[in-house]
C-alpha cells in the first residue's frame, strides 16, 4: 500500500492506495509546529480507524509547499514505517516538461496537480487549486506545464475583510439566495462568494483568450477544479467543468509510480 501526503499551508491531504485504488483519504489543518512524534501518533489514530495495519504501507511520497514540515515528515517516515519517503522536489521525474522561465519556482503541489490532471484528461486543460491561494494552472494537449495564475485564497480575503473592518462579524461561507444582500453577513457572503466567482469566472476567460492566441492549434480547455473550497465554488461559477477533490492524491500516486523503479523505498533490515 502507497501512503501520499501533501501538505498545503492550511491543511494536508493524505491518502492510503492499494493497487492504484484510493482506499481511504483525510484533510486535516496543517500545524508548522508538529514534530516527528506528533506526527507518529496523528498518522497511528487514522490507521486504526482505517484498519490498516503500519506493516501494510510499503512506499510513501510527499509533496510539501511547508518548508518546516519537510524534515518531520521524513522523520515520520523512518521511524514510523521504516520507510526512506519519497519527496516531489526538484529533479523527480514527472514525465511532464515545464516551459516557464525557472521551473524551480513552480510549487509542487501544481505540478503533482497538472500531472494527474492530463493522465486523467489527455487534452488542453485549466486546473484551479482552492487552497489557501487560489491557483490556475494550463496544461497543453501534448501534455506540457504552460504556467498559470496565483491568487488571494477565498478564506484569505474573508478573513482579511473581518480583521481589518472592525464592525464586520466573522461569517460563515454560504451561498446567500439574493446578490444584493439585506443584512450585513448577506451583504459580506454575497460580495466574498459572488465576487469569487466573478474573480474566477473572469480570470478562466481570459486564460482561454490568451491560450486561442498565443497557442492558436490547442483545443478549448477542460477546467478542472480541486481542493477543500472546490464544490462550494463550482456551484456558482460557470467555468468549472469538473470537480476532482482528489486530484493531488492521484497526482501523487502517478509520480511514485513513476520513479519507484529508480528510488524504491526499502524497509530496514530491522523491521
Amino acid at each position: 500500500m502507497l501512503l501520499v501526503i501533501d501538505v498545503g499551508n492550511t491543511n494536508m491531504v493524505i491518502g492510503i492506495f492499494d493497487a492504484g485504488n484510493l482506499m481511504e483519504s483525510w484533510r486535516v489543518g496543517t500545524r508548522v509546529e508538529r514534530t516527528t512524534d506528533e506526527f507518529g501518533i496523528l498518522f497511528k489514530e487514522l490507521l486504526v480507524f482505517s484498519k490498516v495495519k503500519r506493516q501494510d504501507i510499503d512506499g510513501i511520497i510527499i509533496s510539501c509547499v511547508v518548508p518546516p514540515l519537510r524534515n518531520p515528515l521524513e522523520g515520520l517516515g523512518r521511524k514510523y514505517f521504516n520507510l526512506e519517503p519519497m519527496l516531489v522536489e526538484p529533479g523527480i521525474r514527472t514525465g511532464m516538461p515545464i516551459h516557464i522561465d525557472n521551473p524551480r519556482e513552480v510549487g509542487a503541489d501544481r505540478i503533482v496537480n497538472a500531472v494527474a490532471g492530463y493522465h486523467k484528461h489527455r487534452t488542453s486543460q485549466i486546473i484551479i487549486d482552492f487552497g489557501t491561494a487560489t491557483t490556475f494552472d494550463f496544461v497543453s494537449a501534448a501534455g506540457s506545464y504552460e504556467g498559470g495564475i496565483i491568487a488571494p485564497g477565498l478564506v484569505i480575503g474573508a478573513e482579511a475583510l473581518f480583521r481589518e473592518a472592525s464592525k464586520l462579524p466573522r461569517v460563515e461561507l454560504l451561498w446567500p439566495k439574493n446578490i444584493i444582500g439585506k443584512s450585513t453577513i448577506s451583504a459580506m457572503q454575497s460580495g466574498i462568494l459572488f465576487g469569487y466567482e466573478g474573480l474566477v469566472d473572469g480570470i478562466v476567460a481570459k486564460m482561454k483568450q490568451e491560450i486561442q492566441e498565443q497557442y492558436p492549434d490547442e483545443p478549448v480547455p477542460k477546467v478542472i477544479a480541486t481542493g477543500g473550497l472546490a464544490g462550494l465554488i463550482a456551484l456558482g461559477a460557470k467555468s468549472i467543468e469538473e470537480v476532482d477533490e482528489n486530484l493531488t492524491l492521484e497526482g501523487l500516486r502517478i509520480i511514485y509510480d513513476l520513479n519507484r523503479e529508480e528510488e524504491k523505498p526499502k524497509r530496514n533490515k530491522k523491521a
